[in-house]
């Protein structure tokens, strides 16, 4: 094996990337080589592509970053147990300590002491990575390499769903890039009743209809939180999904919601969003919850259970594929909004 690799590297603190030549990561004796097959973009790649404000108060420079992969495991460490050469595998990206309050009472994913993978520590943009052997996922055989890298984002889509309950419930999806087109089949596969997507984007909404949403609702052309009252005759709906970070859709969100309804945000605002406590949370009796990450690792089996038994179709969320030189053509789809999920094969 040669000393190097080529990589997407986070060189400066501004906006781009650069293709180039860097040392392959030395495994540690915890830790297990990857051999990277596949990769996908996740929004958070674009925040750091672009470089915005989260990004540099957040991200480790110069850094390989990107963090959704499936690969070939082709190195461990001498301590793994667990993992061994040619397993087939993807990972969780939170590598947490293990030992503070939140580890040890069921709540690692939001763990103070976290590294991030592709973030605050070496990513997959690359031809190798290395991973933590605890936080690796076995894959079933039979599946594809570009499927098994968007289970990151699907575990995030999971947790959002299935942060409370779904069944039979009227679920209005805020924001239908990837994750949110990822929500929506979660949801329909869960016994969502009707699923409302919201968007400014028509071939996201267009998108929203092939993965399965009931009503789509363009909100430059109309206010979603109107349109869906009119719909749900005045009531609003039980579970709102807010995974667009706009500071006027989150509010949007919380006004379309139902009395003693369910607002789950895993949507980034990048500045303060000002809201009414009193009358679009206190006194509708709203339950708001906050979500990162996978819960670690509650949220794979969940997910495994639905992609094994073939209830989702992530495939119908990939709208492009390339090879990791052609990531500058890549990112302007992302930033242009024209695309679902991108792939990258390696």
């Amino acid at each position: 094996m040669s000393a190097t690799m080529i990589g997407l590297v986070k060189e400066h603190r501004g906006p781009g990337a650069i293709l180039k030549e860097v040392p392959i990561p030395t495994c540690g004796a915890d830790e297990v080589l990857v051999r990277i097959k596949a990769t996908s973009i996740c929004g958070t790649d674009l925040h750091i592509y672009n470089w915005d404000a989260w990004a540099d108060k957040t991200v480790v420079t110069p850094n390989v970053f990107g963090h959704e992969f499936a690969g070939i495991v082709v190195e461990v460490g001498e301590r793994v147990t667990g993992v061994a050469i040619g397993d087939y595998v993807s990972a969780e990206g939170h590598m947490v300590c293990g030992s503070c309050k939140a580890c040890r009472t069921g709540n690692a994913h939001v763990c103070p002491n976290t590294r991030s993978f592709g973030i605050t520590a070496p990513g997959c943009f690359a031809e190798y990575a290395v991973v933590k052997a605890t936080n690796i996922i076995h894959n079933a055989p039979d599946l594809p390499y570009e499927i098994a890298c968007l289970q990151d984002p699907l575990g995030n889509a999971v947790q959002t769903v299935l942060s409370g309950d779904i069944v039979g419930k009227s679920v209005a999806i805020i924001g239908v890039g990837p994750i949110g087109l990822l929500a929506i089949q979660v949801a329909k596969a869960c016994g969502a009743g009707t699923i409302y997507a919201a968007d400014i984007n028509p071939n996201r909404l267009e998108l929203a209809r092939q993965m399965g949403a009931d009503v789509t609702i363009n909100a430059m052309e109309t206010r979603m939180s109107k349109a869906i009252r009119e719909m749900t005759d005045g009531e609003g709906v039980d579970v709102v999904l807010e995974m667009s970070g706009n500071p006027q859709a989150i509010v949007d969100g919380f006004e379309a919601a139902a009395n003693a309804g369910r607002v789950s945000l895993l949507g980034i605002p990048t500045k303060e969003v000002s809201l009414d406590l009193t009358n679009q949370i206190i006194f509708k009796g709203l339950r708001v919850e906050g979500i990162t990450g996978r819960k670690m690792y509650e949220t794979w089996y969940q997910m495994k259970g639905l992609l094994n038994q073939k209830r989702i179709d992530l495939a119908a969320v990939i709208t492009h594929r390339f090879t990791l030189d052609q990531y500058e053509e890549a990112f302007q789809l992302m930033n242009q909004g024209q695309c679902g999920k991108i792939v990258f094969a390696h």
